[in-house]
């Protein structure tokens, strides 16, 4: 896992070493979480990525899925949004994976926005970190990103189920910085990010200020308004100084720390410490050149064994070099299966 991080995240992979470590987190997992062992008992022979046992996403969100191993130390328990009368996904996160999973973020958003450390604005209020055990998706998603900020600034203002820019702290960033990172989930970024109607000398400001705005989660909300993604990135935009971009990515709680942002010819690309495969919903078996079940798989998770994840969306793996530049695997991003238990609009 180590020497894998160690490398720039778009590249040549070598398979074996990956199998390899594919297969060492199999036989972890099994020796130290007993749900993973009753569902797999036996090692399989791996030949193949392919091959990897994997745990259907449901299963986090009705068992405790934890591994122990000699000297975890688990922090907190990550928790997905669910709409009303679902059960969330809980993700058992220990420090050592933490760690892991941030230095991937950090790789995989330097790749697309730049290494350069400035402010991060979160939609989010500060009150969201004080949860105690257990930390959101939401929360989650927006730290994951304090590695690449020189300060962090929360400027939404939460008030029962309402939901406000506090105009005065995104003023203060503003007017100190000509270039900032602004983070916030689909659905909340479009809604308060809307320099229109703002102050008419902070909208002023804005539009001489270069943004990076990084989102993520569902589309749901944003579909029903038949809100595109041209509309939507077109919007963000015209607030903003030119060189300004818009940077969505795609994620899931159960697979933290392995994000896959959309690259400027409209396809999700895989680092080299993950995988991405997509198997018929019906057989299980795997597909090219078709769309089906994403199979998500990474080599971060060592506390729980989200390491081999069937997702409940649809995807196709797009062979042949991208267009962008970058190297490995690719894929484009669905949707949901028919009748998939929905997220809620935070979902990473």
């Amino acid at each position: 896992m180590r020497s894998m991080l160690d490398r720039p995240p778009y590249g040549a992979r070598d398979d074996a070493e990956f199998l390899a470590e594919m297969k060492r987190l199999d036989e972890h997992h099994r020796r130290g979480c007993p749900v993973y062992a009753a569902v797999h008992p036996q090692a399989r022979c791996a030949e193949s990525i392919e091959q990897i046992p994997f745990l259907h996403i449901g299963m986090f969100k009705h068992f405790d899925l934890r591994t122990n191993f000699r000297g975890a130390s688990f922090a907190r328990t990550l928790r997905s949004s669910a709409t009303s009368g679902t059960m969330p996904s809980r993700i058992a996160l220990d420090l050592e994976s933490s760690k892991a999973q941030s230095e991937s973020t950090q790789a995989i958003l330097q790749d697309f926005i730049g290494d350069e450390r400035r402010p991060l604005v979160i939609l989010d209020s500060s009150k969201s970190l004080r949860a105690r055990g257990e930390i959101s998706a939401r929360v989650a998603a927006a730290m994951s990103l304090r590695s690449l900020a020189s300060e962090m600034r929360f400027v939404l203002e939460v008030d029962g189920e309402s939901e406000a820019m506090a105009f005065s702290a995104l003023e203060e960033v503003i007017e100190a910085h000509a270039s900032i990172v602004v983070y916030g989930f689909t659905s909340i970024l479009w809604k308060v990010w809307n320099p229109v109607d703002w102050p008419e000398a902070l909208s002023r400001k804005v539009s001489n200020t270069r943004i990076d705005f990084v989102h993520s989660g569902g589309w749901k909300k944003l579909e029903a308004e038949r809100v595109d993604r041209s509309t939507f990135d077109t919007r963000l935009l015209a607030s903003c100084a030119r060189g300004s971009r818009v940077t969505d990515y795609y994620g899931l709680v159960e697979q933290a720390g392995i994000i896959y942002p959309l690259c400027s010819e409209g396809f999700r690309h895989v680092p080299i410490w993950a995988e991405v495969l997509v198997r018929d919903p019906f057989t299980g078996a795997t597909v090219t050149g078709e769309s089906g079940q994403l199979h998500l798989l990474n080599v971060l998770a060592k506390g729980a064994p989200y390491h081999s994840v069937l997702t409940e969306d649809l995807g196709r793996v797009v062979e042949g070099p991208c267009p962008c530049g970058r190297i490995g695997r690719r894929f484009e991003l669905i949707g949901r299966m028919p009748r998939a238990e929905l997220r809620g609009c935070a979902n990473v």
